[in-house]
């Protein structure tokens, strides 16, 4: 026969049930409560060799343009705008997707706290990556910015991860690989990362969701910054193939090889 309830036990009780209405409430808000993190995905890709938004994105003035076959393909990558709320429900789907990431979103955002600051940063650092890219393709081609002038245009593509492709690309539009053929050798070529003048190639982010944006437009070769040989691994789709590279040269000499057929003196990830 159960024992009686006492007075003190059932206030005891009453106020158990009082004290968890909060503590339930609680736990089932916690998914929606914004959290630290932003979210990417793989995003589009450009051929720095032909046209993007109805302009050329390379224009050579002071020498004669080739005409050239195959695709230099720069890739991007989506990332959840600075003030938009990453919830528990799209972190926990983010880490459970091969075509997602998450990541803190100081480190995607360090600078600014609103798209306008994000996009003005975004921009400013896409300019330098243009300007390195002309620098260090001048220096390639022995050329002067007197005699040889570089327009580039990508719209509303920001950041500085396209400067290797850029370089290639004016490269291949003026002398090809030197030999008077394409760079390319009529494939269809993706990477990302850096540069700076002298032809040092830098680490960019995102490098996984950039390989299957790649693979996803066609790309069969990624050329990537030497030192996320690992990040580019992980996930690596079907029939792509990573080309390390420290320097300008190592992308040329790599295609060079490629297009030559000689693709045992071509190195890999």
């Amino acid at each position: 026969m159960p024992a009686p309830t006492t007075p003190a036990r059932s206030r005891r009780a009453r106020t158990l049930a009082v004290c968890a209405v909060p503590v339930v409430a609680l736990l089932a808000s916690v998914p929606f409560v914004p959290l630290p993190f932003s979210v990417a995905q793989p995003g589009s890709t450009v051929d720095v060799l032909g046209t993007h938004e109805g302009r050329q994105v390379i224009e050579v003035k002071g020498a004669p343009a080739r005409k050239t076959t195959g695709q230099l393909r720069m890739t991007t990558i989506v990332v959840t705008g600075p003030r938009v709320d990453v919830d528990l429900g799209d972190v926990i789907s983010g880490w459970s997707r091969t075509d997602r990431a998450v990541m803190p979103h100081d480190a995607v955002y360090p600078v600014g706290d609103s798209d306008e600051e994000v996009d003005a940063h975004n921009k400013a650092d896409m300019k330098k990556s243009q300007d390195a890219a002309t620098d260090a393709a001048l220096r390639y081609l022995h050329r002067s910015p007197d005699e040889l002038k570089v327009g580039l245009s990508l719209g509303d593509v920001g950041g500085p991860s396209a400067g290797l492709l850029f370089t290639l690309g004016i490269i291949d539009k003026v002398d090809g690989d030197g030999r008077g053929g394409d760079l390319t050798g009529g494939r269809t070529i993706a990477g990302t990362g850096t540069i700076d003048a002298d032809g040092t190639v830098g680490e960019v982010g995102g490098v996984p969701l950039k390989t299957q944006a790649a693979r996803r437009d066609g790309a069969t070769v990624f050329l990537v910054p030497k030192a996320e040989c690992s990040a580019a691994k992980a996930n690596l789709p079907k029939g792509l193939r990573l080309v390390p590279v420290r320097e300008l040269q190592d992308a040329i000499t790599s295609l060079r090889a490629l297009r030559s057929g000689d693709e045992g003196n071509v190195p890999t990830c």
